[in-house]
């Protein structure tokens, strides 16, 4: 195979974990690769350049902004509104989303999956995405989405789209909940499978923040934390203090890069591997970061 020219695409693109985990990937494939980082702070008039690479990732503030130049994209990102992965043809571009399949990917290698009864934190990009993927998943499926005080038109709008895709697939016993943090804490009787966070709250440089008191945890079976920096939040020391099965966020930045893969080359990776990178990403960043994560 010739030499895949592949990149990370964002603006403004500062310090990015994609590097560091492609080639790892690439590497683990067998696929030789030139992987760049691109800062884009015009998508239209980077097209032609773009065009060019056999395939590319992509951060904000492309995610959106790249749908109409696409030739087509797949179901979950039609769904979310958004495209974190490209595939090249003959110049053409199309756009899938990896962030839900990430999520999946790193529950499964962790023993966990989305369970029927699902808490999730936030109602922004990662949110659709995580979901998104749990409801076409698990049919029949039970998710509360919970918002900060200013969001509730949002939340419900994500609850509405869940609704209608669950409708239009023909289930019929799909549950779709939508509360504040405030009636969250105070619901003490309600029980979740899982919940996961897709919020930034616990994030560096203020990793003393947890978006829900220790009491909602220990309302809840797992715990899955987007945020991978630091690698043990407040919200998953919650949860391991209780005895809690919780999984950090670096193994959906790994698995959504694996899953890339899968698009662009139907690539599968043992989950010995995948694991090992995970912990390899978390080490590395911590190396940038200077132990403080």
């Amino acid at each position: 195979m010739k030499i895949q020219k592949a990149a990370v695409i964002g603006h403004p693109i500062g310090h990015t974990m994609s590097p560091f985990i492609q080639k790892r990937l690439f590497s683990l494939s067998g696929i030789p690769m030139e992987y760049q980082v691109l800062d884009v702070p015009d998508l239209e008039a980077a097209l032609p350049e773009l065009r060019k690479l056999d395939c590319f990732n992509i951060t904000i503030p492309h995610k959106s902004a790249i749908i109409p130049f696409l030739e087509d994209l797949c179901e979950s990102a039609r769904l979310c509104g958004s495209v974190n992965t490209v595939k090249v043809e003959e110049g053409k571009l199309y756009g899938f989303t990896t962030d839900g399949a990430g999520a999946a990917v790193s529950l499964a290698i962790h023993g966990l999956d989305f369970r029927r009864k699902m808490l999730v934190l936030g109602n922004g990009g990662a949110a659709r995405a995580v979901a998104f993927q749990a409801a076409i998943q698990q049919p029949d499926f039970n998710i509360t989405i919970v918002h900060r005080e200013g969001s509730y038109e949002k939340a419900m709008e994500l609850a509405g789209k869940l609704a209608d895709f669950a409708r239009n697939r023909g289930d019929r016993n799909f549950l779709v909940t939508v509360k504040s943090y405030q009636e969250l804490e105070e619901d003490k009787s309600g029980r979740y499978d899982l919940l996961v966070n897709t919020t930034s709250v616990g994030m560096y440089p203020h990793p003393d923040a947890s978006p829900v008191s220790g009491e909602v945890v220990a309302r809840c079976g797992a715990v899955f934390d987007a945020v991978f920096n630091p690698a043990e939040t407040k919200l998953l020391q919650h949860a391991r203090n209780q005895g809690i099965q919780a999984i950090g966020g670096m193994g959906m930045l790994v698995c959504q890069a694996a899953y890339s893969h899968k698009i662009w080359y139907d690539t599968e990776f043992r989950n010995e591997d995948l694991l090992q990178l995970i912990d390899d990403a978390q080490t590395e960043l911590g190396r940038i970061f200077g132990g403080r994560p």
